[in-house]
């Protein structure tokens, strides 16, 4: 099996197309077409993580943050970055990495900690914008089916957990073909009436080339009609953070001591008791502080996020509680997400969690 197919798997449920503008998810150093070995989870590297994979045997780590965020402009081992970054080439070793893109899809980080919490109804606190279009295309009757079978594999037609939708109307389309052409129907020079249906369907931006070539294979005309029309709809499968219940009103200090033994923590930050009872929870792992007004605004109950600034445990005031678990601790998580993934594709696969603990903070 080669590495490619592990992070075609990886990319299949976390599009790098997902990820936000200054991130850097994907392929990180190595050649991907060689044939896998064992594969390391982790959370960073590090050259002790990949002291590890040798160890081990594993010419595949998948992290959480990438290695490289800004390009090189030396690789003469002078930071760690570019050690590793040797260390990994000199070893034939492959590096990926899936970041906010694995933040943002449906299934993600934030919904494993949404899992170990207990929340229910779960939804996205900021759902992506911009980034879906509406394909309408005019077909014969008798190959509206097939067409839209094909949209339909290419990833058209979701929409939150229906799948297959499209809305159709029967018109006429009158086209004449001019020399040089094969028409599907009528005849080169005549004016041609045809009955049609015009299909509509949904489908997320990064999926438009896919999905005009399953138009191009299935449609019988040489040159079919379409057009693509930009939505200002907010994709509500995607996007940043997310909100749920929890079964029952919690008192805040239990709630925060239920977190902290979840999570295992040596302690967690919060701002000042607000005297509410905890329900509606909103949370995002990692640097999730730009989501607070968001979860103010949406009549969340508490906040969990990895990151927050001094002030804005004072800019919460009573609107809401703010607890912060710590950056590391709020995506440890992604490890089990990796390993999911991988393991329901390939079962029976040499997969190993990291055993070195890449926390860069350290607590007295």
């Amino acid at each position: 099996m080669k590495i490619a197919q592990i992070i075609g798997d990886l990319e299949e449920f976390a599009p790098l197309a997902l990820q936000d503008d200054f991130d850097n998810a994907g392929l990180q150093v190595g050649d991907a077409s060689q044939k896998v070995k064992g594969v390391l989870l982790c959370l960073d590297v590090t050259e002790d993580v990949i002291d590890e994979a040798l160890e081990l045997d594993c010419n595949l780590i998948i992290s959480h943050h990438p290695l490289l965020f800004k390009p090189l402009r030396t690789l003469t081992g002078k930071t760690y970055i570019e050690k590793c970054v040797i260390k990994a080439c000199k070893n034939d070793l492959v590096i990926y990495s899936a970041h906010t893109n694995l933040d943002n899809v449906w299934g993600g980080v934030n919904f494993r900690l949404a899992e170990k919490i207990g929340l229910q109804n779960i939804r996205i606190l900021k759902p992506q914008k911009d980034r879906l279009l509406k394909l309408a295309t005019f077909v014969p009757i008798e190959h509206a089916e097939t067409v839209r079978n094909a949209l339909y594999k290419a990833g058209a037609g979701n929409i939150g957990d229906y799948d297959s939708c499209s809305f159709n109307s029967i018109g006429e389309g009158r086209f004449r073909a001019k020399e040089n052409t094969q028409p599907f129907a009528g005849e080169i020079g005549e004016l041609h009436t045809e009955k049609e249906i015009r299909i509509e369907t949904i489908l997320p931006a990064y999926k438009k080339d896919a999905v005009l070539r399953a138009l191009f294979i299935s449609h019988p005309y040489e040159e079919p009609a379409y057009d693509f029309y930009p939505l200002v709809n907010s994709w509500d499968r995607v996007g940043a953070g997310i909100v749920g219940e929890l079964p029952a009103e919690e008192e805040e200090e239990l709630f925060l001591q239920r977190i902290k033994s979840i999570f295992q923590l040596d302690s967690l930050k919060h701002s000042p008791f607000t005297g509410k009872k905890i329900q509606e929870v909103a949370l995002c792992g990692g640097s999730g502080a730009f989501l607070i007004q968001d979860a103010i605004n949406y009549g969340a109950d508490v906040f969990l996020t990895g990151e927050a600034r001094y002030n804005d445990y004072y800019n919460v005031e009573d609107r809401i509680l703010l607890a912060v678990l710590g950056h590391y601790e709020s995506e440890h998580c992604t490890k089990e997400i990796f390993f999911d993934i991988i393991s329901k594709k390939i079962p029976n696969f040499a997969i190993h969690f990291s055993n070195v603990n890449t926390n860069p903070v350290n607590y007295m």
